[in-house]
């Protein structure tokens, strides 16, 4: 994907190297949520993020600027954190080219519904960190935290992606990043609040229920947003986009962990239902049609 003549953002941040400041999930931690015994957490890509912290991100329906767009945010907040300069990685610098590319697509978009977008910030950290969600640790994968709207990334989940996941190239990085840039629409127009109050009074298979179809409405906001650059993709990127998509799908994820699928313990759904929705906002290029929350899925 061509990024090369965008300047990074400067909503960015490097938090630098930490533990995460205690009560961080390793891999044991996944092992409740495998067994479908785990709860949703902060919007995150894939299953090693769900089980962060208590703040529920679900959607509720309705438009893409159902709420919440009409304010502005100063650009250029934090470029780094004491000693640590954000962007200053080829990994970093890669996802900080996106986080442009996403202000300016989103930008648009809001702009076009006579709203102002607010951007998210990007944080970048090895091993741990703090969030507004609390703990931080690389284990859970990348992941959006409401409270401080910020996209929490360390890049060396790229190398997870290639490495196990078989979803390697700069397609399939971007399209984390732009999922979790769709968790932050999700925040910004109200969707949020309303299925955490959902899921609240719901019993968790619901609640899990309602954690799939805001996963899939961020994928497919991560397909609107490639769809909104398409002079920017290359031959293969779609490609890369779907494998990612498919490696990550609950089903995938629990028969090569377990052996076995538990469909009721479900948080991001299938890899035909991830893969589905990414096509629906690459060939809409419509947030409009990333209704994930009316009909089957």
């Amino acid at each position: 994907m061509r990024l090369d003549d965008l300047d990074p953002t400067r909503n960015a941040r490097d938090l630098g190297s930490g533990g995460g400041g205690g009560g961080g999930f390793g891999l044991l931690g996944l092992l409740p949520l495998l067994l479908g015994r785990g709860r949703m957490g902060c919007g995150s890509f894939a299953i090693l993020a769900v089980v962060v912290v208590g703040y529920l991100m679900m959607s509720g329906g309705g438009g893409i600027l159902g709420g919440g767009g009409g304010q502005s945010v100063q650009q250029g907040r934090v470029a780094g954190s004491g000693n640590n300069v954000a962007c200053d990685t080829e990994a970093e610098l890669f996802s900080c080219r996106v986080m442009t590319s996403t202000e300016q697509t989103w930008g648009r978009i809001f702009q076009e519904q006579g709203a102002t977008y607010r951007p998210a910030t990007i944080n970048f950290y090895q091993g741990g960190a703090q969030s507004g969600c609390g703990a931080a640790q690389s284990a859970m994968g990348p992941f959006y935290c409401p409270p401080d709207q910020g996209v929490y990334l360390d890049t060396s989940f790229f190398q997870e992606l290639s490495q196990r996941f078989g979803a390697a190239g700069d397609f399939a990085q971007a399209y984390v990043i732009a999922h979790e840039v769709g968790h932050h629409i999700q925040n910004l127009t109200g969707t949020a609040e309303k299925v955490t109050a959902i899921q609240q009074r719901s019993s968790q298979a619901e609640g899990n229920a309602a954690s799939v179809r805001l996963e899939l409405q961020a994928d497919c906001y991560a397909g609107v947003w490639a769809a909104r650059n398409r002079d920017r993709i290359e031959p293969g990127d779609v490609e890369e986009g779907m494998r990612a998509a498919q490696a990550i799908g609950d089903d995938t994820l629990q028969q090569q962990a377990q052996g076995r699928v538990v469909p009721e313990s479900f948080t991001h759904g299938t890899s035909a239902q991830r893969m589905k929705w990414l096509r629906t906002g690459l060939e809409s290029g419509d947030p409009a049609k990333c209704d994930t929350f009316s009909g089957a899925i």
